[in-house]
């Protein structure tokens, strides 16, 4: 049974820092993994994919600011997310991909306010 565990999230003040971490019960190597979200009233969101063979990809609105990184002997994911905005807020969920099956986590709520 996979499953993905997220942690990390929490309240902040706008141009604040994040770490999220998305810890998997299987084994990543060789997998798509990464971070949607989603805020009320708006559906959801993919945020940052990183790819098997090392490719990486940011949605323009978190281009610069967040980061993406995975340690596949840990089986975790993560993502860095600095200089965050009240926009930022979301629940934000980390995903996995093995090509023919994708898994979601729980999800962890982000507040960006003052």
């Amino acid at each position: 049974q996979v499953q993905l565990v997220e942690s990390g999230g929490g309240l902040v003040q706008p141009g604040g820092s994040l770490r999220l971490s998305c810890a998997a019960s299987g084994d990543i190597f060789g997998a798509y993994v990464g971070w949607s979200r989603q805020a009320p009233g708006k559906q959801r969101e993919l945020v940052a994919q990183s790819g098997s063979g090392g490719s990486i990809y940011y949605a323009a609105s978190v281009l610069g600011r967040f980061t993406i990184s995975r340690d596949n002997a840990k089986n975790t994911v993560y993502l860095q997310m600095n200089s965050l905005k009240p926009e930022d807020t979301a629940v934000y969920y980390c995903w996995k991909s093995d090509g023919g099956s994708g898994y979601w986590g729980q999800g962890t709520q982000v507040t960006v306010s003052s």
